[in-house]
């Protein structure tokens, strides 16, 4: 997978938006919530939740997001995992944050 694969599998979600920034990296957003980031050292990082925390890092292909110290944060080499997982991780990365979004920006969001 490369880092144009991730761009179209993230921007094909409701209300994602992308920067550059953090020293060139794709970061998306949705209602101004930082769900992934691609370009920083690893490849992919993206939230999780806790027991996908430990599921990824202990057992999967990923390990802890750098610059990410809290937060269930996991990074991924992007040549070392499958696509249709990665459509999966971000998808729900950014319903975890959608999810934290006030009802009504959701709403304006139209998600």
């Amino acid at each position: 997978m490369t880092r144009e694969d991730v761009a179209a599998v993230a921007l094909a979600l409701p209300a994602v938006t992308t920067v550059v920034q953090w020293g060139g990296s794709d970061v998306y957003k949705v209602g101004g919530k930082v769900f992934a980031v691609c370009g920083l050292p690893g490849g992919l990082s993206f939230k999780v939740s806790p027991i996908g925390f430990v599921v990824l890092t202990e057992d999967g292909p990923g390990h802890q997001a750098p610059y990410f110290a809290k937060g269930h944060w996991v990074n991924v080499a992007l040549d070392e995992v499958e696509a249709d997982d990665v459509v999966g991780w971000l998808a729900t990365a950014h319903s975890m944050m959608a999810a934290k979004l006030t009802r009504k920006a959701r709403a304006e969001l139209g998600i």
